[in-house]
């Protein structure tokens, strides 16, 4: 088949992007379908830059904000759309993470092309992108998660009595839509508030003041309407931050070990979840398991990463379903 991989882009998370991208680009091959990489910043890859790319891996943390402007004043914008590479191409497969990538902007236009895509569609992309829309779809399908509240405008202070009164002390603060926790800190108490608030706002025009939950952390990824194996998450450090994600060795993840009821729970919250918020194809649904067994939704992840330390690939390989038959099965749920 013919393909276009989009990868990379302006975002925050363009590294991870690029890693994402490259890998499910080899994968296909691999599998015999003909793969272009496409970055919308800049054009086609060539076969030297998609190797020295990949060689770079992901770094420990996520580009510089001036970097990423510079590349938005010079990037290709909405002309990637009419090149030969996306118009041409059977499926593009979307490596694709955060900013238009991941909240509906380029599956909105990849709609108008009548181009067929993988993931989810722009809707349910952009729904899911936004943490706070996110938690009240869930509350209203009965899908437990914690209590939050929302920032005020910059410039704004919030009231940290209104946030030990519903939130409560640890706070999690962070950007409402923003992937690969970007922007994200623990706030323990209100003299810390502003400043954390402050930081989210560099990423973000919205964000989200969370009930931190104590215990463990797990994900359960979904492939064609299927759980894959659940992985439990045990960073090297007290926050799953994005060097934990992305650096080997800063965290281990294994199939976790969890009473069966527990594992029917979370395997139907997620199910509920992804069908509530409207996902198809395939996504990633993430909890955080109390000290009294209660199951919370942190989020869902509508194009999950797909780096040698990412998480479905891992799930994925545990149920005998290897990196490039995963991804052909992404491309094959599309085009269905």
């Amino acid at each position: 088949m013919r393909l276009t991989v989009l990868l990379g882009g302006v975002s925050a998370e363009r590294d991870v992007s690029l890693s994402s991208g490259l890998r499910m680009a080899a994968a296909l091959r691999e599998v015999g379908h003909e793969v272009t990489c496409f970055d919308p910043a800049f054009g086609v890859l060539s076969a030297d830059t998609e190797r020295a790319l990949l060689a770079a891996g992901v770094g420990s943390q996520p580009p510089a904000l001036a970097e990423l402007a510079e590349m938005r004043h010079r990037s290709l914008s909405s002309a990637w759309l009419t090149h030969a590479a996306v118009l041409g191409a059977e499926c593009v497969v979307l490596g694709l993470h955060g900013g238009q990538g991941e909240d509906g902007t380029v599956q909105a236009a990849l709609d108008l092309a009548g181009v067929p895509y993988t993931g989810s569609g722009h809707l349910a992309s952009a729904l899911a992108m936004d943490k706070h829309l996110t938690k009240i779809v869930l509350r209203h399908a009965g899908v437990p998660t914690a209590d939050w509240l929302m920032a005020p405008p910059p410039g704004q202070a919030m009231d940290a009595a209104d946030v030990e009164r519903v939130v409560g002390w640890p706070a999690v603060v962070k950007p409402s839509r923003q992937g690969s926790t970007v922007g994200l800190s623990i706030v323990h108490a209100a003299e810390e508030l502003d400043a954390a608030v402050a930081e989210a706002y560099r990423y973000d025009d919205a964000v989200m003041v969370e009930r931190f939950v104590p215990g463990r952390e797990f994900t359960v990824g979904i492939v064609g309407g299927e759980t894959l194996p659940i992985i439990e998450i045990v960073p090297a450090k007290a926050l799953y931050d994005y060097e934990c994600k992305y650096t080997p060795g800063m965290a281990q993840e294994f199939v976790a070990d969890l009473p069966p009821e527990t594992v029917a729970r979370m395997r139907a919250y997620s199910l509920q979840a992804f069908s509530a918020c409207g996902l198809r194809g395939y996504g990633r649904v993430d909890f955080r398991m109390d000290p009294d067994g209660g199951l919370w939704c942190l989020e869902l992840n509508t194009l999950p990463g797909m780096t040698p330390t990412s998480l479905i690939p891992q799930a994925a390989a545990a149920a005998g379903l290897l990196f490039p038959a995963l991804c052909d099965r992404i491309v094959q749920l599309a085009r269905a």
